[in-house]
């Protein structure tokens, strides 16, 4: 990784509920509400956003956990945001602690762990799950 990572430092992304954020099973839709599916994924994406500026050429993050308490529900049309935090730092993961709000009512929270790999031990690990 590049220098400059560090421990505090922080990503947020905004989005707005939509249809096809759902919560769903085998396309029937159970709530008209943002789902934890959709609630992981988001929380992914704004833990991404943290590792992003200091992957080296070489180099790619790959999920390792993600803890998600979902809190309360958010409806079509409704803006979240979604903040990203690094709570610790190795040289070969990064946790954060994510927090989802709508307005300042906070509905989710949990963590995400990314481990940053060289692109060709990802590679081999996914030629060697094929066997």
């Amino acid at each position: 990784m590049k220098q400059g990572i560090s421990v505090g430092q922080s990503a947020v992304i905004h989005v707005e509920v939509t249809p096809d954020m759902y919560a769903q099973f085998e396309g029937e839709i159970i709530h008209q509400a943002y789902s934890t599916v959709s609630m992981v994924y988001h929380m992914e994406w704004a833990a991404r956003q943290l590792i992003l500026p200091y992957l080296e050429d070489d180099e790619e993050g790959i999920g390792g956990g993600v803890e998600v308490k979902h809190m309360g529900p958010a409806c079509e049309g409704q803006s979240l945001t979604i903040r990203a935090v690094i709570i610790t730092l190795t040289h070969k993961s990064v946790i954060s602690r994510i927090d989802v709000k709508k307005g300042r009512e906070l509905i989710g929270t949990g963590k995400v762990i990314q481990f940053i790999l060289p692109k060709k031990v990802i590679d081999e690990k996914l030629e060697n799950a094929k066997m």
